[in-house]
């Protein structure tokens, strides 16, 4: 069975003192002001080295003669499970560290780093991959990842409104999107939407641009204001009459653009992998400053911690501690054996790991009183972040159904 190596554990201790160090002190600059997250996440990236590491990644991959395979290697090339399993395992400590006191962070990092980078990376030409890809993977620039409007959600393609009609060997792109992490100060942004000839938007092809800020037509709103994730800026895209190459088309051609759901759903199964990630660094500082509450806080002459029911409310973080972590463990070997979770695996995972993040929140925040309920308590601060969990990258109700679907169809 996987567990930390003592390496990793290092690791995750070094990480740890950064973010002690660097980001926590900070919280209520980005937690309650207008402080963007990138100056110190590209500080957390030059610190352990992460840019210079992607750059390497970034070269070894394309040095490749197919071009891929990655890090985890491609189609007849032997890795040792070990190594999958450090390569998997070693992205996973950061987000973990950072979600102990700033979860909105990751959702601002992974979405730059890995949602819009991994569908250059995986749609797009070497020269599409050079010019973009590479200056998100080492955060020299911010990318979002565009694919949710303000008439869909669950429904993403099925609602898609936004549109390209080709126009010569260009193409004239129309349409807003909602809801998008980095939106406000992207760079670089992956905007999915159907190709209009003339045909019904059901039977419409989906395809990928790449986008620059600053770009004729294009507009990106001010930050939105959230309920939780402050540290993580979303908001609004505008497209009017945005005037296209092909060169921006990623593959550069329909054909490679094209795929739409499924490739949806890879990325989905991605993201809500890393959504386990998430939850386990909420659930375990929550447990952390739990733990410490009930032997400090004193009612009726003795620590709380001596009643029998707060000693239920931290028994039960723990087992949700421990059953987060395993489906963690999991996911690593899945993929140190170069296999991939199926969407109902991932789905599964996204759902126990949201649900027991809220569960241990909202009772991190009933552990301390009137105090929980204060900003000044870290609780407070991940109880409304970890509510998100169980909304994006599909909603809970989706992955049930997901899962239901694969279990009729065996």
């Amino acid at each position: 069975m996987f567990e930390w190596t003592e390496e990793q554990r290092m690791i995750r201790d070094a990480v740890r003192q950064f973010v002690e160090a660097e980001i926590a002190p900070r919280r209520d600059e980005f937690e309650f002001g207008d402080t963007p997250p990138y100056e110190v996440l590209r500080k957390l990236y030059k610190t352990f080295g992460l840019d210079v590491m992607a750059r390497e990644q970034f070269k070894r991959r394309l040095d490749r003669p197919d071009g891929g395979g990655g890090l985890l290697g491609g189609d007849g090339e032997e890795v040792d499970p070990k190594v999958r399993a450090n390569t998997v395992a070693m992205p996973m400590i950061p987000i973990i560290e950072l979600c102990r006191h700033s979860p909105g962070m990751v959702t601002a990092l992974g979405v730059s780093v890995g949602l819009t980078a991994a569908a250059i990376m995986s749609k797009g030409t070497r020269e599409q991959q050079e010019r973009w890809a590479l200056d998100l993977l080492t955060l020299d620039k911010i990318g979002a990842w565009a694919i949710t409007e303000p008439n869909s959600g669950s429904d993403a393609f099925g609602s898609m409104l936004s549109t390209a009609r080709r126009d010569g060997d260009e193409y004239i792109l129309n349409g807003s999107k909602t809801f998008i992490t980095n939106g406000p100060y992207a760079d670089t942004v992956v905007f999915i939407c159907k190709l209009d000839e003339g045909n019904p938007p059901d039977q419409r092809k989906i395809l990928h641009f790449v986008l620059d800020s600053g770009m004729p037509g294009f507009d990106q709103s001010p930050p939105l204001r959230k309920m939780g994730l402050h540290s993580s800026p979303t908001g609004q895209l505008f497209l009017t009459d945005v005037r296209v190459g092909r060169d921006r088309l990623l593959g550069e051609t329909e054909e490679v653009s094209g795929g739409g759901r499924e490739d949806a759903k890879a990325t989905f199964s991605i993201e809500r992998s890393g959504v386990a990630a998430m939850a386990l660094g909420m659930i375990d500082r929550c447990l952390e400053l739990c733990v410490q509450y009930a032997k400090e806080r004193v009612q009726f002459g003795q620590p709380i911690g001596e009643f029998q029911l707060v000693q239920e409310k931290l028994a039960r973080m723990e087992v949700a501690r421990l059953n987060v972590e395993n489906l963690l463990f999991r996911y690593i070997e899945i993929l140190a054996h170069g296999k991939q979770p199926t969407l109902a695996e991932a789905s599964a995972m996204k759902l126990y790991s949201s649900h027991a993040a809220v569960e241990v929140t909202l009772d991190a925040v009933q552990l301390f009183g009137g105090n929980g309920y204060m900003s000044e308590f870290h609780v407070e601060q991940l109880a409304r972040d970890a509510k998100v969990l169980e909304i994006y990258a599909g909603t809970n109700e989706i992955q049930m159904t997901h899962i239901a679907k694969d279990l009729l169809r065996r």
